[in-house]
C-alpha cells in the first residue's frame, strides 16, 4: 500500500464509558484488508451530508486488532448523523 492512497472506514459509534460519553473520539471500522496497527497516527477525513469535513487522526486499535476497529479522535467534535457514515483513513 503506498502512502497516497486512503483507506475506507465507517463510523460505529462514540467511544463509551459505563456513565461518560466521549464524542471527541469515534469507532472507526477498517473496510479494506490491512492491518489496523499500520494505521495508527494517520489522518482521518469525514464529510456529513451539509460538505462539512472533520479532520482528525487515528489514537490507537480498538482491543488487540482482530476485529478491525480502531479509535480516532477529532479536536471538532464529530455529529450523531456521522454514525453509520463512511470515512477515509489517509
Amino acid at each position: 500500500m503506498s502512502a497516497e492512497s486512503s483507506v475506507p472506514g465507517v463510523v460505529l459509534g462514540y467511544r463509551r464509558g459505563s456513565g461518560k460519553q466521549y464524542v471527541g473520539q469515534v469507532y472507526v471500522k477498517v473496510l479494506a484488508n490491512v492491518s489496523p496497527h499500520s494505521l495508527v497516527g494517520r489522518k482521518v477525513r469525514a464529510v456529513d451530508a451539509h460538505g462539512n469535513a472533520y479532520l482528525g487522526r487515528v489514537l490507537r486499535v480498538h482491543g488487540t486488532g482482530r476485529n478491525g476497529v480502531v479509535i480516532a479522535v477529532f479536536s471538532r467534535n464529530v455529529p450523531g448523523q456521522l454514525i453509520g457514515s463512511e470515512v477515509s483513513i489517509l
